[in-house]
Protein backbone atom coordinates (compact mmCIF):
# COMPACT_ATOMS: atom_id res chain seq x y z
CA UNK A 1 0.00 0.00 0.00
CA UNK A 2 1.62 3.31 -0.91
CA UNK A 3 1.08 5.84 1.69
CA UNK A 4 0.45 9.25 0.34
CA UNK A 5 2.91 11.79 1.62
CA UNK A 6 2.75 15.37 1.89
CA UNK A 7 6.17 17.21 1.14
CA UNK A 8 7.02 20.87 0.84
CA UNK A 9 9.41 22.27 -1.03
CA UNK A 10 11.13 25.86 0.08
CA UNK A 11 11.99 28.07 -3.10
CA UNK A 12 11.22 27.69 -6.22
CA UNK A 13 14.63 28.85 -8.27
CA UNK A 14 16.28 26.54 -10.26
CA UNK A 15 16.38 23.72 -8.04
CA UNK A 16 12.49 24.06 -6.80
CA UNK A 17 11.50 23.87 -10.29
CA UNK A 18 13.21 20.98 -11.14
CA UNK A 19 12.03 19.36 -7.60
CA UNK A 20 8.10 20.18 -8.94
CA UNK A 21 8.62 18.52 -12.65
CA UNK A 22 10.66 15.25 -11.19
CA UNK A 23 9.08 14.38 -7.62
CA UNK A 24 5.41 14.17 -8.98
CA UNK A 25 6.92 11.65 -11.61
CA UNK A 26 9.13 9.63 -9.46
CA UNK A 27 6.88 9.39 -6.44
CA UNK A 28 3.40 8.15 -6.79
CA UNK A 29 0.71 9.61 -4.41
CA UNK A 30 2.83 12.39 -4.11
CA UNK A 31 1.13 16.14 -2.38
CA UNK A 32 3.29 18.65 -2.91
CA UNK A 33 3.31 21.89 -2.30
CA UNK A 34 6.23 24.78 -2.96
CA UNK A 35 6.68 27.75 -0.71
CA UNK A 36 8.32 31.04 -3.11
CA UNK A 37 9.00 34.31 -1.46
CA UNK A 38 9.27 35.94 -4.22
CA UNK A 39 6.18 37.18 -6.82
CA UNK A 40 7.72 34.52 -9.48
CA UNK A 41 9.48 31.26 -10.08
CA UNK A 42 13.20 32.01 -10.76
CA UNK A 43 15.27 32.75 -7.49
CA UNK A 44 18.87 34.10 -8.20
CA UNK A 45 18.05 34.99 -11.86
CA UNK A 46 14.64 36.66 -10.57
CA UNK A 47 16.38 38.61 -8.09
CA UNK A 48 19.77 39.59 -9.61
CA UNK A 49 18.70 42.14 -12.34
CA UNK A 50 21.68 44.02 -12.51
CA UNK A 51 23.50 45.37 -15.90
CA UNK A 52 25.69 42.72 -16.99
CA UNK A 53 24.36 39.95 -15.12
CA UNK A 54 24.67 36.05 -17.23
CA UNK A 55 25.87 33.04 -16.80
CA UNK A 56 29.66 32.63 -16.11
CA UNK A 57 29.15 29.01 -18.18
CA UNK A 58 27.94 28.08 -21.56
CA UNK A 59 23.59 28.22 -21.58
CA UNK A 60 23.82 24.74 -23.22
CA UNK A 61 25.40 23.27 -20.43
CA UNK A 62 22.92 25.26 -17.66
CA UNK A 63 20.00 23.74 -18.82
CA UNK A 64 17.66 20.74 -17.49
CA UNK A 65 18.01 17.09 -19.23
CA UNK A 66 14.61 17.15 -20.08
CA UNK A 67 13.91 20.52 -21.66
CA UNK A 68 16.13 21.78 -24.18
CA UNK A 69 16.16 24.98 -25.29
CA UNK A 70 18.08 25.41 -28.91
CA UNK A 71 17.99 28.94 -29.47
CA UNK A 72 20.44 30.92 -26.79
CA UNK A 73 21.15 33.82 -28.11
CA UNK A 74 24.91 34.27 -26.73
CA UNK A 75 27.41 31.18 -25.74
CA UNK A 76 27.01 33.17 -22.20
CA UNK A 77 23.53 34.03 -21.50
CA UNK A 78 22.35 37.08 -19.85
CA UNK A 79 19.70 37.03 -16.81
CA UNK A 80 16.74 37.58 -18.66
CA UNK A 81 16.92 35.13 -21.08
CA UNK A 82 18.44 32.30 -18.32
CA UNK A 83 15.20 33.68 -16.15
CA UNK A 84 12.79 32.83 -19.04
CA UNK A 85 14.11 29.31 -20.14
CA UNK A 86 13.55 28.27 -16.38
CA UNK A 87 10.31 29.95 -16.31
CA UNK A 88 9.30 28.19 -19.70
CA UNK A 89 10.50 24.54 -17.67
CA UNK A 90 8.07 25.70 -14.92
CA UNK A 91 5.32 26.95 -17.46
CA UNK A 92 5.44 23.40 -19.60
CA UNK A 93 5.57 21.00 -16.28
CA UNK A 94 2.40 22.64 -14.85
CA UNK A 95 5.06 23.36 -11.38
CA UNK A 96 3.18 26.61 -11.07
CA UNK A 97 0.37 25.18 -10.36
CA UNK A 98 2.29 23.11 -6.92
CA UNK A 99 3.73 26.99 -5.74
CA UNK A 100 2.27 29.66 -3.61
CA UNK A 101 3.91 32.66 -4.51
CA UNK A 102 5.01 35.93 -2.47
CA UNK A 103 5.07 33.71 0.88
CA UNK A 104 7.67 33.38 3.05
CA UNK A 105 8.61 30.77 5.77
CA UNK A 106 9.04 32.34 8.69
CA UNK A 107 9.93 28.40 10.66
CA UNK A 108 9.97 24.67 10.71
CA UNK A 109 9.73 22.92 13.61
CA UNK A 110 9.56 19.21 14.19
CA UNK A 111 7.00 17.69 15.98
CA UNK A 112 7.81 13.78 17.42
CA UNK A 113 4.54 13.31 18.01
CA UNK A 114 3.05 13.18 14.83
CA UNK A 115 6.63 12.82 12.82
CA UNK A 116 5.87 16.17 11.04
CA UNK A 117 7.26 19.34 10.48
CA UNK A 118 5.16 22.33 11.19
CA UNK A 119 5.84 25.08 8.63
CA UNK A 120 4.98 28.99 9.81
CA UNK A 121 3.91 30.01 6.75
CA UNK A 122 3.15 33.72 6.01
CA UNK A 123 1.43 36.02 8.83
CA UNK A 124 -0.78 33.70 10.42
CA UNK A 125 -0.40 30.38 8.59
CA UNK A 126 0.47 27.34 9.93
CA UNK A 127 0.43 24.21 7.99
CA UNK A 128 2.01 20.54 8.68
CA UNK A 129 4.45 18.09 6.23
CA UNK A 130 5.57 14.52 6.13
CA UNK A 131 8.49 15.73 4.61
CA UNK A 132 10.59 19.03 4.19
CA UNK A 133 13.04 19.93 1.12
CA UNK A 134 14.91 22.78 1.74
CA UNK A 135 15.99 24.79 -1.86
CA UNK A 136 16.58 27.81 -0.64
CA UNK A 137 19.64 28.62 -2.68
CA UNK A 138 22.93 30.38 -1.36
CA UNK A 139 23.13 33.19 -2.94
CA UNK A 140 19.90 35.12 -2.35
CA UNK A 141 20.36 36.21 0.76
CA UNK A 142 22.77 39.20 0.13
CA UNK A 143 25.61 40.84 1.87
CA UNK A 144 25.40 44.31 2.62
CA UNK A 145 29.21 46.17 2.89
CA UNK A 146 30.30 46.87 6.79
CA UNK A 147 32.17 49.98 6.69
CA UNK A 148 31.86 53.34 9.15
CA UNK A 149 29.60 55.73 8.38
CA UNK A 150 27.69 54.05 5.78
CA UNK A 151 24.27 54.63 7.12
CA UNK A 152 24.89 57.89 5.94
CA UNK A 153 24.73 56.75 2.65
CA UNK A 154 21.58 54.78 2.46
CA UNK A 155 19.97 56.75 0.12
CA UNK A 156 23.02 56.52 -2.26
CA UNK A 157 23.68 52.53 -1.48
CA UNK A 158 22.38 49.74 -3.41
CA UNK A 159 23.33 45.99 -3.46
CA UNK A 160 24.25 43.99 -6.77
CA UNK A 161 21.64 41.95 -5.61
CA UNK A 162 19.17 44.40 -4.55
CA UNK A 163 19.13 46.63 -8.07
CA UNK A 164 16.59 49.16 -8.67
CA UNK A 165 15.23 48.93 -11.59
CA UNK A 166 14.33 52.03 -12.23
CA UNK A 167 18.25 53.20 -11.24
CA UNK A 168 19.81 54.68 -14.85
CA UNK A 169 23.50 54.81 -14.07
CA UNK A 170 24.24 57.00 -17.16
CA UNK A 171 26.04 60.49 -16.95
CA UNK A 172 26.92 59.54 -12.96
CA UNK A 173 29.67 58.87 -11.25
CA UNK A 174 29.70 55.47 -9.80
CA UNK A 175 31.53 53.35 -7.00
CA UNK A 176 31.08 49.97 -7.44
CA UNK A 177 32.69 47.31 -4.67
CA UNK A 178 33.87 43.70 -5.34
CA UNK A 179 35.17 41.97 -7.83
CA UNK A 180 33.76 38.70 -7.53
CA UNK A 181 31.64 37.78 -10.24
CA UNK A 182 28.95 39.83 -10.07
CA UNK A 183 31.34 43.20 -9.34
CA UNK A 184 33.10 42.23 -12.54
CA UNK A 185 30.30 42.05 -14.96
CA UNK A 186 28.48 45.44 -13.15
CA UNK A 187 31.53 47.03 -13.54
CA UNK A 188 32.12 46.26 -16.82
CA UNK A 189 29.16 46.97 -17.85
CA UNK A 190 28.15 50.02 -15.75
CA UNK A 191 31.33 51.59 -17.02
CA UNK A 192 29.77 52.20 -20.79
CA UNK A 193 27.50 55.05 -19.68
CA UNK A 194 28.62 56.46 -16.67
CA UNK A 195 30.46 59.49 -15.91
CA UNK A 196 32.98 57.96 -14.27
CA UNK A 197 33.40 54.48 -12.32
CA UNK A 198 35.87 54.20 -9.15
CA UNK A 199 35.96 50.33 -8.76
CA UNK A 200 36.89 49.26 -5.57
CA UNK A 201 38.59 45.35 -5.68
CA UNK A 202 41.07 44.92 -2.34
CA UNK A 203 41.10 41.01 -2.84
CA UNK A 204 43.13 39.81 -6.34
CA UNK A 205 41.05 37.34 -8.65
CA UNK A 206 41.98 34.94 -11.26
CA UNK A 207 39.88 36.09 -14.71
CA UNK A 208 39.17 33.03 -16.77
CA UNK A 209 39.25 32.46 -20.53
CA UNK A 210 37.26 29.36 -21.27
CA UNK A 211 35.75 28.75 -17.95
CA UNK A 212 36.72 24.93 -17.15
CA UNK A 213 40.10 24.58 -19.07
CA UNK A 214 41.72 27.60 -18.73
CA UNK A 215 42.61 28.05 -22.55
CA UNK A 216 43.84 31.45 -23.69
CA UNK A 217 41.31 31.76 -26.82
CA UNK A 218 38.33 33.14 -25.51
CA UNK A 219 37.56 36.64 -26.55
CA UNK A 220 37.42 39.66 -24.33
CA UNK A 221 33.69 40.34 -25.32
CA UNK A 222 29.99 38.29 -25.00
CA UNK A 223 30.21 35.92 -27.72
CA UNK A 224 26.77 35.98 -29.77
CA UNK A 225 25.42 32.43 -30.84
CA UNK A 226 24.56 33.32 -34.89
CA UNK A 227 21.35 32.16 -36.14
CA UNK A 228 22.72 29.82 -38.67
CA UNK A 229 24.12 28.36 -35.30
CA UNK A 230 20.83 28.54 -33.55
CA UNK A 231 19.00 27.07 -37.03
CA UNK A 232 21.23 23.95 -36.93
CA UNK A 233 20.65 23.35 -33.70
CA UNK A 234 16.84 22.38 -34.34
CA UNK A 235 18.14 19.44 -35.65
CA UNK A 236 18.54 17.39 -32.38
CA UNK A 237 21.16 15.05 -33.48
CA UNK A 238 23.17 18.42 -34.08
CA UNK A 239 21.92 19.53 -30.69
CA UNK A 240 23.07 16.71 -28.61
CA UNK A 241 26.25 16.31 -30.49
CA UNK A 242 26.99 20.50 -29.77
CA UNK A 243 25.82 20.06 -26.03
CA UNK A 244 27.85 16.73 -25.24
CA UNK A 245 30.77 18.84 -26.69
CA UNK A 246 30.60 21.61 -24.38
CA UNK A 247 29.23 19.73 -21.98
CA UNK A 248 31.93 16.68 -21.91
CA UNK A 249 34.77 19.11 -20.40
CA UNK A 250 32.95 20.28 -17.65
CA UNK A 251 32.90 16.62 -16.73
CA UNK A 252 36.60 15.95 -16.96
CA UNK A 253 37.70 19.04 -15.25
CA UNK A 254 38.48 17.97 -12.30
CA UNK A 255 42.16 17.32 -12.19
CA UNK A 256 42.64 20.73 -12.41
CA UNK A 257 41.18 20.98 -9.28
CA UNK A 258 44.24 18.81 -7.23
CA UNK A 259 46.99 20.95 -5.72
CA UNK A 260 49.75 20.57 -7.86
CA UNK A 261 48.61 18.45 -10.25
CA UNK A 262 49.61 18.91 -14.16
CA UNK A 263 46.16 20.45 -15.24
CA UNK A 264 46.30 23.05 -12.44
CA UNK A 265 49.46 24.46 -13.24
CA UNK A 266 48.56 24.46 -16.93
CA UNK A 267 45.61 26.68 -15.35
CA UNK A 268 48.07 29.22 -13.84
CA UNK A 269 49.99 29.29 -16.39
CA UNK A 270 47.02 29.84 -19.34
CA UNK A 271 45.26 32.12 -16.82
CA UNK A 272 48.48 34.16 -16.85
CA UNK A 273 48.98 34.21 -20.53
CA UNK A 274 45.32 35.72 -20.73
CA UNK A 275 45.08 37.93 -18.30
CA UNK A 276 48.68 38.94 -20.26
CA UNK A 277 47.30 39.50 -23.44
CA UNK A 278 44.31 41.58 -22.50
CA UNK A 279 45.96 43.92 -20.24
CA UNK A 280 48.80 45.32 -23.22
CA UNK A 281 47.28 48.53 -22.58
CA UNK A 282 48.65 48.61 -19.28
CA UNK A 283 51.53 46.17 -18.25
CA UNK A 284 51.36 46.76 -14.64
CA UNK A 285 47.49 45.92 -14.58
CA UNK A 286 48.25 42.16 -14.43
CA UNK A 287 50.95 42.13 -11.07
CA UNK A 288 48.38 44.04 -9.56
CA UNK A 289 45.77 41.27 -10.17
CA UNK A 290 47.33 37.99 -9.90
CA UNK A 291 46.67 36.56 -6.72
CA UNK A 292 49.03 34.53 -4.66
CA UNK A 293 46.50 31.45 -4.53
CA UNK A 294 45.79 28.70 -7.72
CA UNK A 295 42.88 28.60 -9.87
CA UNK A 296 39.94 27.16 -8.68
CA UNK A 297 40.93 27.91 -4.76
CA UNK A 298 37.61 29.58 -5.38
CA UNK A 299 35.10 29.88 -8.41
CA UNK A 300 36.39 31.46 -11.55
CA UNK A 301 34.68 34.37 -13.37
CA UNK A 302 35.37 34.53 -17.45
CA UNK A 303 34.74 38.03 -16.94
CA UNK A 304 34.48 39.24 -20.63
CA UNK A 305 35.73 42.67 -20.80
CA UNK A 306 36.40 43.20 -17.66
CA UNK A 307 40.55 43.89 -17.46
CA UNK A 308 39.88 45.99 -20.83
CA UNK A 309 37.53 47.92 -18.71
CA UNK A 310 40.34 48.40 -16.05
CA UNK A 311 42.59 50.12 -18.93
CA UNK A 312 40.07 52.56 -19.71
CA UNK A 313 39.55 55.90 -19.52
CA UNK A 314 36.88 57.22 -16.37
CA UNK A 315 37.59 54.23 -14.73
CA UNK A 316 39.96 54.21 -11.39
CA UNK A 317 40.84 51.11 -9.85
CA UNK A 318 41.34 51.20 -6.58
CA UNK A 319 43.28 48.52 -3.95
CA UNK A 320 43.17 50.32 -1.17
CA UNK A 321 41.20 49.46 1.86
CA UNK A 322 38.07 51.44 2.40
CA UNK A 323 38.65 53.26 5.59
CA UNK A 324 34.56 54.35 5.85
CA UNK A 325 31.83 56.37 4.00
CA UNK A 326 30.63 59.71 3.65
CA UNK A 327 27.43 61.47 2.93
CA UNK A 328 29.02 62.28 -0.49
CA UNK A 329 31.65 59.36 -1.25
CA UNK A 330 33.87 56.85 0.09
CA UNK A 331 37.26 57.60 2.07
CA UNK A 332 39.75 54.87 2.06
CA UNK A 333 42.70 54.10 4.64
CA UNK A 334 45.20 56.71 2.95
CA UNK A 335 42.79 59.89 3.42
CA UNK A 336 42.04 59.94 -0.07
CA UNK A 337 37.72 60.93 -0.44
CA UNK A 338 36.10 60.11 -3.65
CA UNK A 339 32.91 61.83 -3.78
CA UNK A 340 30.49 59.57 -5.82
CA UNK A 341 26.57 59.79 -6.88
CA UNK A 342 25.51 56.46 -6.24
CA UNK A 343 27.77 53.09 -4.37
CA UNK A 344 26.66 49.72 -5.99
CA UNK A 345 28.09 46.96 -3.96
CA UNK A 346 28.69 43.76 -5.26
CA UNK A 347 30.19 41.97 -1.39
CA UNK A 348 28.60 38.53 -2.04
CA UNK A 349 26.11 36.85 -0.18
CA UNK A 350 26.96 35.44 3.26
CA UNK A 351 28.74 32.84 2.97
CA UNK A 352 27.51 30.41 5.54
CA UNK A 353 24.82 27.92 4.82
CA UNK A 354 22.45 28.45 7.53
CA UNK A 355 18.97 28.80 6.98
CA UNK A 356 17.57 32.61 6.68
CA UNK A 357 14.55 31.09 9.40
CA UNK A 358 14.64 28.30 11.99
CA UNK A 359 14.65 24.62 11.20
CA UNK A 360 14.05 23.23 14.86
CA UNK A 361 14.52 20.14 15.81
CA UNK A 362 14.60 18.66 19.25
CA UNK A 363 17.59 21.54 20.36
CA UNK A 364 19.19 21.93 17.15
CA UNK A 365 18.49 24.69 15.48
CA UNK A 366 19.75 25.27 12.03
CA UNK A 367 19.46 28.81 11.52
CA UNK A 368 21.53 29.54 14.69
CA UNK A 369 23.82 25.99 14.64
CA UNK A 370 24.52 26.23 10.98
CA UNK A 371 26.50 30.06 11.56
CA UNK A 372 30.75 30.20 11.98
CA UNK A 373 30.07 30.96 15.80
CA UNK A 374 27.01 27.93 15.63
CA UNK A 375 27.42 24.87 17.80
CA UNK A 376 28.80 22.80 15.01
CA UNK A 377 31.14 24.98 13.86
CA UNK A 378 29.98 24.00 10.33
CA UNK A 379 27.33 22.65 8.28
CA UNK A 380 27.15 19.11 9.24
CA UNK A 381 25.65 17.14 6.74
CA UNK A 382 25.41 13.41 4.84
CA UNK A 383 26.39 13.09 2.14
CA UNK A 384 25.57 16.59 1.38
CA UNK A 385 21.64 15.70 1.26
CA UNK A 386 20.59 15.58 5.25
CA UNK A 387 21.65 15.81 8.69
CA UNK A 388 21.75 13.76 11.72
CA UNK A 389 18.71 14.68 14.29
CA UNK A 390 16.81 15.95 11.26
CA UNK A 391 14.17 13.50 10.14
CA UNK A 392 12.43 13.84 6.98
CA UNK A 393 14.51 16.51 6.48
CA UNK A 394 16.80 16.86 2.83
CA UNK A 395 18.82 19.67 0.89
CA UNK A 396 19.32 20.81 -2.63
CA UNK A 397 22.56 22.60 -3.08
CA UNK A 398 23.26 22.88 0.25
CA UNK A 399 26.32 21.89 1.81
CA UNK A 400 28.83 19.69 0.23
CA UNK A 401 26.13 19.61 -2.54
CA UNK A 402 27.85 19.10 -5.57
CA UNK A 403 31.38 18.56 -7.26
CA UNK A 404 33.38 21.64 -8.62
CA UNK A 405 33.10 19.75 -11.85
CA UNK A 406 30.12 19.01 -13.57
CA UNK A 407 27.31 21.21 -14.00
CA UNK A 408 24.55 22.80 -11.97
CA UNK A 409 21.33 21.27 -13.19
CA UNK A 410 22.76 17.85 -13.62
CA UNK A 411 24.11 17.81 -10.04
CA UNK A 412 20.41 19.06 -9.01
CA UNK A 413 18.81 16.25 -11.11
CA UNK A 414 20.62 13.42 -9.52
CA UNK A 415 19.66 14.88 -5.47
CA UNK A 416 15.70 14.78 -6.16
CA UNK A 417 16.00 11.20 -7.58
CA UNK A 418 17.91 10.16 -4.48
CA UNK A 419 15.61 12.02 -2.54
CA UNK A 420 12.66 10.35 -4.64
CA UNK A 421 13.71 7.19 -3.51
CA UNK A 422 13.82 8.20 -0.19
CA UNK A 423 10.38 9.39 -0.76
CA UNK A 424 9.24 5.90 -2.26
CA UNK A 425 10.40 4.18 0.54
CA UNK A 426 8.47 5.86 3.15
CA UNK A 427 5.42 5.74 1.40
CA UNK A 428 5.66 2.03 0.60
CA UNK A 429 7.22 0.61 3.58
CA UNK A 430 5.54 2.05 6.00
CA UNK A 431 8.25 4.32 7.63
CA UNK A 432 7.42 7.33 9.80
CA UNK A 433 10.44 9.32 10.01
CA UNK A 434 14.07 8.53 8.35
CA UNK A 435 17.17 10.50 8.93
CA UNK A 436 20.78 9.59 8.55
CA UNK A 437 22.70 8.49 11.59
CA UNK A 438 25.48 10.16 13.42
CA UNK A 439 28.13 7.56 12.80
CA UNK A 440 27.56 7.82 9.14
CA UNK A 441 27.73 11.78 9.11
CA UNK A 442 30.79 11.67 11.54
CA UNK A 443 32.45 8.81 8.79
CA UNK A 444 31.61 11.13 5.75
CA UNK A 445 32.74 14.60 7.35
CA UNK A 446 36.15 12.50 8.20
CA UNK A 447 36.47 11.90 5.04
CA UNK A 448 36.16 15.25 3.19
CA UNK A 449 38.52 16.13 6.31
CA UNK A 450 41.16 13.82 4.49
CA UNK A 451 40.30 14.63 0.82
CA UNK A 452 40.05 18.85 0.36
CA UNK A 453 43.92 19.16 1.70
CA UNK A 454 44.64 17.79 -1.80
CA UNK A 455 42.45 19.86 -3.58
CA UNK A 456 43.16 23.70 -4.29
CA UNK A 457 39.88 24.42 -2.45
CA UNK A 458 42.16 24.17 0.90
CA UNK A 459 44.38 26.76 0.00
CA UNK A 460 44.59 30.56 1.71
CA UNK A 461 41.95 31.78 0.10
CA UNK A 462 38.51 33.19 1.19
CA UNK A 463 35.21 31.84 -0.61
CA UNK A 464 32.09 30.45 0.22
CA UNK A 465 33.02 27.33 0.22
CA UNK A 466 34.77 27.90 3.37
CA UNK A 467 32.61 30.45 5.03
CA UNK A 468 34.95 33.40 3.84
CA UNK A 469 37.84 31.87 6.04
CA UNK A 470 41.03 30.99 4.51
CA UNK A 471 41.92 27.71 5.53
CA UNK A 472 38.83 26.67 7.23
CA UNK A 473 37.06 23.50 7.25
CA UNK A 474 35.68 22.94 3.41
CA UNK A 475 32.12 22.49 3.44
CA UNK A 476 30.85 24.29 0.13
CA UNK A 477 31.87 21.53 -2.26
CA UNK A 478 31.53 17.43 -2.69
CA UNK A 479 34.21 16.42 -1.77
CA UNK A 480 35.56 14.28 -5.66
CA UNK A 481 34.18 14.85 -8.85
CA UNK A 482 31.01 15.51 -9.88
CA UNK A 483 31.21 12.14 -11.87
CA UNK A 484 31.65 10.39 -8.13
CA UNK A 485 29.10 12.24 -6.57
CA UNK A 486 26.49 11.19 -9.47
CA UNK A 487 27.88 7.16 -8.81
CA UNK A 488 27.71 7.78 -4.50
CA UNK A 489 24.15 9.00 -4.93
CA UNK A 490 23.06 6.61 -7.43
CA UNK A 491 21.15 4.35 -5.04
CA UNK A 492 21.09 4.96 -1.45
CA UNK A 493 23.31 3.58 1.51
CA UNK A 494 20.08 2.26 3.68
CA UNK A 495 22.11 1.02 6.56
CA UNK A 496 23.53 4.47 7.12
CA UNK A 497 19.64 5.17 7.94
CA UNK A 498 17.75 4.83 10.94
CA UNK A 499 13.61 4.60 10.92
CA UNK A 500 10.64 4.65 12.59
CA UNK A 501 7.97 2.88 11.94
CA UNK A 502 4.13 3.49 11.49
CA UNK A 503 2.97 0.34 13.03
CA UNK A 504 6.65 -0.20 14.99
CA UNK A 505 5.22 -3.61 16.43
CA UNK A 506 5.90 -4.71 12.69
CA UNK A 507 8.29 -3.32 10.09
CA UNK A 508 6.66 -5.89 7.59
CA UNK A 509 2.54 -4.48 8.37
CA UNK A 510 3.11 -2.51 5.59
CA UNK A 511 2.89 -6.13 3.02
CA UNK A 512 -0.92 -5.43 3.60
CA UNK A 513 -3.16 -8.48 2.76
CA UNK A 514 -0.76 -9.93 0.33
CA UNK A 515 -2.30 -8.50 -3.04
CA UNK A 516 -1.43 -5.50 -5.34
CA UNK A 517 -4.07 -3.58 -6.67
CA UNK A 518 -2.52 -3.71 -10.12
CA UNK A 519 -3.02 -7.84 -10.22
CA UNK A 520 -6.52 -7.39 -9.40
CA UNK A 521 -7.70 -5.09 -12.11
CA UNK A 522 -7.98 -7.21 -15.14
CA UNK A 523 -6.92 -4.13 -17.13
CA UNK A 524 -3.61 -3.46 -15.98
CA UNK A 525 -0.54 -4.65 -17.91
CA UNK A 526 1.44 -6.65 -15.52
CA UNK A 527 4.18 -7.02 -18.22
CA UNK A 528 5.76 -4.30 -18.48
CA UNK A 529 9.20 -5.28 -18.38
CA UNK A 530 7.94 -7.05 -22.04
CA UNK A 531 9.22 -4.43 -24.00
CA UNK A 532 11.60 -3.81 -27.15
CA UNK A 533 14.29 -2.88 -25.27
CA UNK A 534 15.89 0.68 -25.57
CA UNK A 535 18.78 2.95 -23.84
CA UNK A 536 16.10 4.49 -21.50
CA UNK A 537 14.13 1.28 -21.40
CA UNK A 538 17.21 -0.34 -20.03
CA UNK A 539 18.14 2.94 -17.64
CA UNK A 540 14.51 2.82 -16.10
CA UNK A 541 13.70 -0.69 -16.17
CA UNK A 542 12.50 -1.40 -12.75
CA UNK A 543 11.35 2.11 -12.25
CA UNK A 544 8.32 0.87 -13.90
CA UNK A 545 7.37 -1.35 -11.32
CA UNK A 546 5.89 1.81 -9.53
CA UNK A 547 3.57 1.78 -11.94
CA UNK A 548 2.01 -1.29 -10.81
Amino acid sequence: MIRKLRVAVIGAGLTGITAGVLLPAKVPGIDLHTFEKNSDVGGTWLENRYPGVRCDIPAHVYQSTFSRNTQWSEEYAQGAEILEYWKSVAKTHDVYSKVRFDTKVLGAYWQPDVAQWRLEVGESSTQHFDFLLAAIGHFNEWKPPEYPGIDRSKDTLMHSSGWHPAFDPTGKRIATIGNGASGIQVTTEIRKVAAHVDHYARSRTWIAGAFQSGATDRKDTPIPILQEERQSFEDPAVYLEDRKKKEGSFWRAFSSQLADSESSKKARDNFIELMRKRSVVDPTLIDKLIPDFPPHCRRLTPGPGYIEALTQPYLTFIQTPIKGFTEDGIVTVDGVHRPVDTVVASTGANTHFAPPFPIVAGDVDLARDWKHDGAFEFPYTYLGLATPGMPNLAFLLGPNAAGPSGTVPHAVEVSITYIAKVLRKMSTQGIRSITPSKAAADDFVTYCDAFFPRTNLAQRCASWSNGGQPGARIHGHWPCSAAHVTIVRREPRWEDWEYEYVRPENRFSYFGNGWTKAEQDPERDMRVYLRLPTENDLRDLHERWWDL
